[in-house]
């Protein structure tokens, strides 16, 4: 049985790393650790909040023309990052770089996963007509049953 964790760059995804490592577990499931590169501006945006010693791209130096090669090995430094603090070396990692859903979608097919853990951001309104819901889109294109874990945005200070 194979388990796709997909984790975003939200302060979060520690949260949803543990709990579908957790499911994997007691599912006795191989796990694999996917993120889905986006559009590297936003990786240099006041908006990008760095987690689990992911932050090499927080500020504006970071969007250059080899930005993308960069960042992939950032995010790849990232999952290694979260493998070892979930402390399991058979832990596979995966990074795709485009559409959200779209990537999630695709590495399930391609590892062949059984099941598919992520977050979702409890996004209400426009913010949610404006973004969109990966989600919601990954829920309405998929056979492979879908662990949705909760994430609510952190406090304003």
């Amino acid at each position: 049985m194979k388990l796709l964790i997909a984790l975003d760059n939200n302060t979060g995804a520690h949260h949803i790393a543990q709990a579908g490592y957790k499911l994997a577990e007691a599912l006795h499931a191989h796990t694999v650790l996917l993120h889905v590169t986006s559009n590297a501006t936003y990786y240099a945006s006041p908006n990008y909040s760095p987690i689990l010693g992911y932050n090499n791209f927080n500020n504006a130096e970071a969007v250059q023309t080899d930005t993308g090669e960069k960042l992939k090995t950032a995010a790849e430094d990232y999952l290694d990052n979260v493998k070892w603090n979930l402390g399991d070396k058979t832990i596979e990692t995966v990074v795709k770089e485009g559409d959200y859903a779209e990537s999630i979608l695709e590495t399930a097919n391609e590892i062949k996963a059984d099941m598919i853990v992520m977050g979702t951001h409890s996004r209400k309104g426009l913010d949610k007509v404006l973004l969109g819901s990966v989600a919601e889109n990954v829920l309405h294109h998929t056979n492979i049953p879908l662990f949705i874990i909760p994430v609510k945005p952190a406090a304003a200070g």
